[in-house]
């Protein structure tokens, strides 16, 4: 059997200090901690509370104010004609240019003529017709008066033969009643005047049906004669618009034909500019455009000067997302100013004044505008708010927020919807 060492051991006792430092220690320790707890317990409840933490630095702050609110629309525009027509050809054939582009026209000038063969040949062929046409219409006249002159004849024969029966009846029957005669010439006498009674209403019945004939005619005539005039006075037109005139006092624009070539009908010549309407065409958004009318004050800007103008008319097209909106010049129009000229254009929508707003940023378009990040003590609260009229600068707030709060306005993408987030400087 293996003798342990258990009869060397030998209990030793403490010394009496030992147990009373030890004791002071723990106390001190636990003394510590409590202070510890209750300086740091704030920051802790924030830090336990808040899901996320986000530098200061990668957000935008702006301070909720009151004051006025200025609703507008700003951006570059360019100078274009308010009137800038566009000439065409009114007939195939061959062109001649008598301007170029740039030059100062007047309204009436020849700009362009072409030469059309096939039209001048119609038009001769035309007028020959009417010559021929008109001829007609005058035979028929001369016709007209000749059966009228030869029925007039018949009626007045007529009427001679009637006025002779008369009278013979008026000289048999004194006859017979002086006994010199026999009551069958009497009778005779009177079967001669019904005879010439019948002769004289059918001669006047058939003058009035002549008159009546001879005037559907003429008429029928005439209307073919002037409606070959009416074809004539049209093929001249044409002939006439074969030389192109300018429109309005302006400046050729675009020649979209050379000299001397050949173009079809309706082709595209060229385009004149009139300098004396000139406008400023803006794009627009089309959440601002709902709000634009005709009438509407602007600002228009640039070469170091500025000018008053009013909207004239909106685009009802969408084309990429925005609207082409005008503005015109109110009184006379700046001098200097060319086509296609870019200028700085601000058109007013709404003035208010002691609105309570904050500067516009992504909160209003990433979360509609239906809350916000407050921050207050190192946190970034969110918010329910309520926004109304907006600009391009500053956000109307109608509920939620008040005087002096600040409001994240953008970057708050990094809070991931948390409600409260720390922000660290």
């Amino acid at each position: 059997m293996i003798r342990d060492t258990s009869s060397q051991d030998r209990v030793l006792s403490p010394a009496p200090g030992w147990l009373q430092r030890r004791t002071w220690w723990i106390a001190g320790a636990c003394l510590a901690a409590i202070a510890l707890l209750v300086w740091g317990w704030p920051a802790l409840s924030r830090g336990w509370s808040t899901q996320n933490s986000v530098s200061l630095s990668r957000l935008a702050v702006a301070e909720v104010s009151r004051g006025p609110l200025t609703r507008d629309v700003a951006g570059e525009g360019k100078v274009v004609a308010a009137v800038s027509p566009t000439l065409y050809a009114g007939s195939a054939g061959t062109v001649t240019l008598l301007v170029q582009a740039g030059d100062q026209v007047q309204r009436g000038q020849p700009l362009a003529r072409i030469a059309s063969p096939d039209l001048a040949a119609r038009l001769a062929q035309e007028r020959s017709n009417a010559d021929a046409l008109h001829s007609e219409a005058l035979r028929a006249e001369a016709d007209s008066r000749q059966q009228r002159a030869q029925g007039q004849g018949t009626l007045e024969t007529a009427t001679i033969a009637h006025k002779t029966a008369r009278n013979e009846l008026a000289r048999q029957t004194q006859a017979f009643e002086a006994g010199a005669t026999a009551r069958s010439q009497v009778d005779q006498a009177r079967d001669a005047v019904d005879r010439a009674e019948v002769a004289l209403k059918q001669a006047r019945e058939m003058l009035n049906l002549k008159d009546d004939a001879m005037r559907f005619e003429l008429a029928a005539k005439r209307q073919a004669f002037e409606r070959q005039q009416l074809l004539v006075k049209d093929i001249e037109r044409q002939s006439d618009e074969l030389t192109v005139r300018s429109p309005v006092d302006g400046q050729v624009g675009q020649l979209f034909v050379s000299d001397r070539m050949s173009v079809a009908k309706d082709a595209k010549l060229l385009t004149v500019v009139d300098l004396s309407q000139l406008e400023v065409q803006m794009q627009v958004a089309e959440s601002f455009a709902r709000e634009l009318q005709p009438g509407m004050p602007g600002e228009i800007s640039g070469n170091g000067q500025q000018w008053k103008g009013r909207v004239s008319s909106v685009s009802p097209e969408v084309v990429n997302n925005e609207v082409a909106a005008r503005l015109r010049f109110d009184g006379a129009l700046p001098a200097q100013l060319r086509q296609n000229q870019r200028l700085s254009v601000r058109v007013l929508l709404d003035q208010r004044d002691n609105v309570l707003s904050v500067a516009r940023g992504s909160f209003v378009d990433e979360g509609g505008g239906r809350f916000a990040y407050v921050l207050r003590d190192g946190l970034a609260e969110k918010r329910a708010i309520r926004v109304g009229a907006q600009s391009l600068a500053r956000v109307e707030i109608v509920e939620g927020l008040a005087p002096g709060e600040r409001v994240v306005i953008s970057g708050a993408e990094n809070f991931h919807g948390a409600e409260r987030v720390t922000v660290s400087p």
